[in-house]
């Protein structure tokens, strides 16, 4: 079976743009093959600084013939169905269709659609300029005479050369004859820029990959990746080092560099009274350089990993030397700021934030502060944190936003205000919370243990949600610029560490500091003749436009969110449904412990036909309800279902003892044991739908059994709300 082999060369392309350009390519191209009824046995995408590449095995050499049925319009449809049918089917007239007839519907139209297979090479001639043309870059430039042009040629840096080459291994494949912006395809590529500039006559992929390799080009990101990875290693070891490693930085070298060739520079030890974190920020911005420590040790070594893309004369001296001379330009810059920094105390960096504006409706960052502080102080108490030093450490949780070294390197926020607070002799929790208020920032990122870090790393989130809840500002579909779902997500995770905390009262609370906050910022922004701004909560008005803060509606995206993170931990998300349905529950670390258990024993013979019977009186309740205008919400009579058939007693008396027993149960918060005394209604509910009619000729007994199915309904109801779940 033929391949096909495809390379897009060009200048280089942005490191952090490779992989997901050579995914997309190898998407359109078989996405485009498959619609067009050309199936295949594998693909693969490449990707280097220089070139896209794409292999496709097995490829037929010539696609199927096409038979299609197209069932049109009933004869004498009106003339407009009918011209739309012949359009579709692509028909002259309706000579060319046939008349089918329908014993149930009649005599219609149909159109026969024969299309020959075509010729492999014809379709990838088609198809590909469209791909290349259309090809969906973050961001695509012009170049040249023809960037003048309308539709002149779009990609991310300029496009040199197009190999595209398709046919079996026992035979010279052909060229795909196509040509985009005066770039016709052809078998010749070429290799390292430096080290082989020469051009290269590839035929097939195997050629390609090896004469590539000959020519100083590793195609494979990957193969690039465990290179520089195991060379760095080896290099660290031989002097006794070791790597500090660092996924994101090793995928951005692979993409740097097509032949890796791994170095080893290094710097004065004067360098390391700077802080580690600042060392490693400043050689990894701006040199892409890995750091090393000592064997054994967390400490640095005054050395570093770089990666050259040459196979340097003089065993690469003058690129190491290079290097070093820049890194120790920006470590003297790194130890300027250090030392600048800590002549300042962070509190006398404060009155700087009074000047920032954290958002134009939310205030400046020292208005967020004095929230954060607030609600920081209030939180204490419900996490085991001692409210001053909340109060403390909110207060200058944000003052390195205006330190020289955060300046410099955004990505140390936090993390230096903790070392400026140690050195200025704060209290060690002040210090940790400082450095770790921002935390999680991601899935893989620790959640602090200690109660300050806690307070104030949940008030920093949790004003961030409320102030953009209340102006309005809430995610949509993908879009997220203020990272509120992290935000949500992170005070999900601190609550599922153990913490109680009832989120609508927190919510409620904080909306009233924050809609004041934002009014005063709109009343100062008011016009003498603009609209009268309210003071409180929900009193907020711009331009004749007035938000109000919801609770609910927040704690819905608390909701959504923890059903996202639960999925991922293997929860079903309509127990998450089942179990929000129930008033007041705003208490997420409850509302897990329920769907745990609510799972656990949905997974029981008891649970699932508990779960079919419940669902079954749901229903009966929910159809007789809106046949007689009523809700069947009071309790049975007791009596009646008494002198009612024996399995309607037992369910009667099964239900009196299993409710009291779940509810003493969910009151303690020992939701297992609920489950437990629920399971013993399965076997009465069974009997009770095979034994008794409840839609009785006698209406007073017809209405208690309707009565007990609604008092079934409550008791599993005091657990979640059954109708939610699915099955």
């Amino acid at each position: 079976m033929p391949d096909l082999l495809l390379e897009l060369r060009s200048e280089e392309i942005p490191a952090r743009m490779q992989r997901r350009a050579a995914e997309d390519l190898k998407k359109l191209v078989t996405d485009a093959l498959v619609e067009r009824g050309f199936l295949y046995e594998g693909a693969k995408a490449f990707s280097t600084p220089r070139r896209l590449a794409l292999h496709i095995a097995a490829l037929p050499a010539r696609g199927e013939a096409v038979r299609e049925e197209r069932r049109g319009p009933r004869v004498g449809a009106p003339e407009a169905a009918v011209q739309g049918f012949l359009k579709g089917a692509g028909l002259a007239s309706l000579d060319e269709a046939q008349r089918i007839t329908d014993p149930k519907k009649g005599e219609f139209y149909l159109a026969v659609i024969e299309r020959p297979g075509r010729e492999t090479l014809d379709v990838l001639a088609e198809l590909l300029p469209e791909i290349i043309r259309s090809f969906p870059w973050p961001k695509a430039m012009r170049w040249g005479a023809a960037s003048a042009q309308s539709g002149a040629l779009r990609w991310v840096r300029p496009l040199q050369s197009i190999v595209a080459t398709f046919g079996p291994e026992t035979e010279t494949p052909e060229v795909v004859p196509f040509a985009v912006s005066g770039i016709a395809a052809g078998t010749v590529t070429y290799g390292h820029r430096f080290l082989a500039p020469g051009p290269i006559e590839v035929r097939r992929f195997d050629d390609y990959i090896q004469a590539l390799e000959r020519a100083k080009v590793i195609l494979d990101a990957d193969r690039r990746k465990d290179v520089i990875l195991h060379d760095a290693r080896d290099l660290a070891f031989a002097r006794g080092l070791d790597l500090v490693e660092d996924e994101g930085l090793l995928e951005e070298v692979s993409g740097l560099v097509e032949w890796p060739v791994v170095l080893m520079g290094s710097f004065d030890d004067a360098f390391l009274d700077i802080p580690a974190e600042a060392i490693r920020a400043t050689i990894r911005a701006n040199q892409k350089c890995f750091v090393l420590r000592k064997s054994g040790s967390e400490d640095l070594a005054p050395a570093f990993i770089l990666v050259s893309n040459l196979v340097a004369s003089d065993g690469g001296l003058a690129i190491t030397a290079g290097n070093e001379r820049v890194v120790r330009a920006r470590l003297s810059d790194a130890k300027f700021f250090w030392e600048t920094d800590k002549a300042i105390r962070l509190d006398d960096r404060l009155p700087k934030l009074d000047s920032i504006v954290f958002h134009e409706k939310l205030g400046t960052q020292g208005e967020r502060i004095a929230r954060i502080a607030a609600l920081a102080k209030e939180l204490a108490p419900l996490v085991g944190a001692d409210p001053a030093l909340a109060e403390r450490a909110a207060r200058l949780a944000k003052a390195d936003l205006v330190t020289e070294m955060v300046g410099e390197f955004p990505e140390l926020q936090g993390l230096m205000g903790g070392k400026y607070a140690a050195l200025q002799g704060e209290h060690g929790s002040v210090c940790a919370a400082i450095e770790e208020h921002y935390k999680p920032v991601g899935p893989s990122d620790r959640v602090p243990s200690d109660p300050v870090s806690i307070a104030v790393a949940l008030a920093d989130k949790l004003d961030t949600l409320v102030g953009f809840w209340a102006i309005d500002e809430k995610p949509t579909g993908s879009k997220d610029p203020y990272a509120l779902r992290r935000a949500a997500l992170g005070v999900i995770r601190y609550v599922l560490n153990g913490l109680r905390l009832n989120l609508v009262n927190i919510f409620d609370a904080h909306s009233d500091l924050v809609c004041k906050s934002i009014n005063a910022t709109a009343s100062a922004k008011a016009s003498p003749g603009g609209n009268a701004v309210g003071h409180g909560r929900g009193l907020i008005d711009w331009g004749g436009r007035t938000a109000d803060i919801s609770s609910i509606d927040l704690l819905a995206f608390f909701a959504d969110r923890l059903k996202v993170y639960l999925r991922d931990q293997g929860a079903r998300h309509d127990l998450i449904d089942a179990v929000f349905a129930l008033p007041g529950q705003d208490d997420l670390l409850m509302v897990v412990r329920r769907v745990e258990a609510l799972q656990a024993f949905l997974e029981t013979e008891d649970g699932k036909n508990l779960l079919a019977g419940v669902k079954r009186a749901s229903n009966i309740l929910r159809i007789e309800e809106k046949k007689d205008g009523r809700a069947y919400d009071a309790a049975p009579d007791s009596a009646l279902a008494a002198s009612g058939e024996p399995a309607e007693r037992a369910l009667a008396e099964a239900l009196a003892g299993a409710a009291a027993t779940a509810s003493h149960a969910i009151a303690n918060e020992d939701f297992a044991g609920a489950m437990r005394a629920l399971s013993t209604l399965r076997a009465p509910v069974d009997a009770f739908f095979q034994d008794v009619t409840v839609n009785a000729p006698d209406p007073g007994l017809r209405e208690n059994r309707l009565l007990l199915l609604n008092a079934l309904r409550a008791a599993t109801r005091a657990v979640a709300d059954f109708s939610k779940i699915e099955g």
